[in-house]
């Protein structure tokens, strides 16, 4: 099913990417940024029709105002499986670093999450095959295109983190409560897998259950909790300073 991806971020790297199969590329009449420019180039490169349209055509397209100058008409989300993360787990050459989110429902967290996990290099993306959102034209936007070059598999993951952990990963789980162990305290230089809950109702039962350690961020202020995508991003660029920062570039280095 085809549908508009918007904003020069989600349109630039999906065409990057090339991962999905392009229909047609309209761009907002009038001046010309680079971005358009690049898009333009990007697309003809990928031999995509590009059309010139005026800003109320991309509105409708989008159902959004924030497509800023872009939209581009592609097929759906290219999903992975776990097969194909544990493979490039296999290839890389520091330990595993997985990202599972249990019932995600905000779009704006799950794209942010999807930004902050393309930043650090983590090798996949767990989510699960039912109750959650999608990998929507809204997340793209969100994560600036980051989703285009992640693994994101739909799965079961009480058994994914099964074969994770017989793969040797540790399952840590983000979450508050007696059993949980302050972040500093967790050792993250091994295989692991970080666990995000839903912004309401936290980790299932069962997925709960395959964490081999509940872990909580340490705060000082009044409010009792953060936001997912927050709390996640954090837990993920504590690891990789743990690991030394192995691959860091300057920005816009790749």
């Amino acid at each position: 099913m085809a549908e508009w991806l918007y904003g020069t971020h989600a349109v630039l790297e999906a065409l990057r990417a090339g991962r999905r199969r392009f229909r047609r590329l309209w761009v907002q009449q009038g001046p010309r940024s680079p971005q358009r420019v690049l898009a333009e180039r990007l697309a003809r490169a990928r031999r995509v029709p590009v059309k010139e349209v005026p800003k109320e055509t991309l509105r409708t397209a989008t159902r959004t105002s924030h497509h800023q100058g872009l939209a581009l008409e592609a097929s759906g989300y290219p999903y992975s499986s776990l097969g194909a993360i544990v493979q490039r787990i296999a290839q890389a050459p520091e330990p595993a670093l997985v990202l599972v989110l249990d019932q995600i429902q905000d779009p704006r967290n799950f794209g942010a999450l999807l930004r902050t996990a393309d930043a650090v290099g983590v090798h996949g993306v767990l989510i699960p095959k039912r109750g959650r959102v999608g990998v929507t034209p809204t997340v793209v936007h969100t994560s600036a295109g980051a989703a285009e070059h992640l693994l994101i598999a739909p799965e079961n993951l009480a058994q994914a983190l099964t074969r994770l952990k017989e793969m040797g990963v540790w399952v840590y789980g983000l979450e508050v409560g007696p059993e949980a162990q302050p972040l500093p305290r967790a050792d993250l230089r091994g295989p692991l897998a970080w666990v995000v809950g839903s912004e309401g109702a936290g980790l299932r039962r069962l997925v709960r259950q395959k964490c081999d350690a509940l872990v909580y961020l340490p705060m000082r202020g009044r409010v009792p909790s953060l936001n997912a995508s927050v709390a996640g991003a954090l837990a993920l660029y504590f690891t990789w300073q743990v690991r030394g920062w192995v691959g860091a570039q300057p920005p816009g280095a790749n």
